[in-house]
């Protein structure tokens, strides 16, 4: 081989090397922004010599080499990594995730407090007679059982209230005035057992609210039979239960 051969040879195996060494050399793409001390080409993109050096420019100083960005790491750790400590070239660990809020505890609701509620009617000739606002023996028994029972069931008596009613026979006027008494009647006997007056409340109906029809052909003394359910006092008490 001549010496002419020998040189072009060798000059031939250095540029396959040179062209080898550049195709197996990664990219190293850098943000413009700012001063970036090596040159880079049109795709930002870090220019290298023919042994896979990074050319530095003219404005390079390992200050600018470490602050320049390649990605998440300085650009002196893929061109100059003895300029920059190892712990600027090691990528930030994932920040952990924050752990999820701790469910709300689940409180259960309160149970509805419990109701002693309740009414009940005095009626028939046998607590109100004819044109009558006296309580008589029977409805004094069912108000007496009412007390000793319902009323004890409740843990307190919040409220009584007590509606009187007539019949239909007489004026507007003179049966609103006789369902009054009634309810009065029925108050006082209340508080004689021990049930505070300010906690009964007392109203009238006078003969609007029926509860049974008849006809005027059954003659007075069988109209005023028939009619009898309709003379009554009735009773709404609320408070809670024991």
């Amino acid at each position: 081989m001549t010496a002419a051969n020998l040189r072009l040879t060798t000059a031939t195996l250095l540029m396959i090397a040179g062209f080898s060494a550049l195709a197996q050399s990664k990219d190293i793409v850098v943000d413009p922004k700012g001063e970036v001390p090596y040159a880079i080409d049109q795709r930002n993109v870090v220019v290298k010599s023919g042994a896979d050096l990074c050319w530095r420019t003219g404005y390079w100083t390992p200050g600018a080499a470490g602050e320049a960005k390649a990605g998440a790491v300085p650009v002196a750790c893929e061109c100059d990594k003895d300029v920059v400590g190892a712990d600027k070239c090691a990528p930030a660990a994932a920040a952990a995730p924050a752990p999820a809020p701790a469910p709300a505890p689940v409180v259960a609701a309160a149970p509805a407090p419990k109701k002693c509620d309740f009414s009940m009617t005095l009626h028939t000739d046998h607590t109100f007679a004819f044109n009558k606002a006296v309580l008589g023996p029977i409805a004094k028994k069912s108000l007496d059982d009412m007390i000793s029972t319902k009323l004890a069931a409740c843990a307190e008596v919040k409220s009584v209230i007590v509606t009187g009613h007539t019949d239909r026979l007489g004026t507007q006027s003179y049966n609103q005035k006789l369902s009054e008494k009634r309810a009065e009647a029925v108050q006082a006997y209340l508080v004689s057992k021990g049930i505070k007056a300010d906690l009964i409340d007392t109203m009238g109906a006078g003969k609007t609210q029926p509860v049974q029809s008849c006809d005027d052909k059954l003659g007075r003394k069988k109209l005023i039979e028939c009619l009898a359910p309709n003379r009554r006092v009735t009773l709404d008490v609320k408070g809670p239960a024991k």
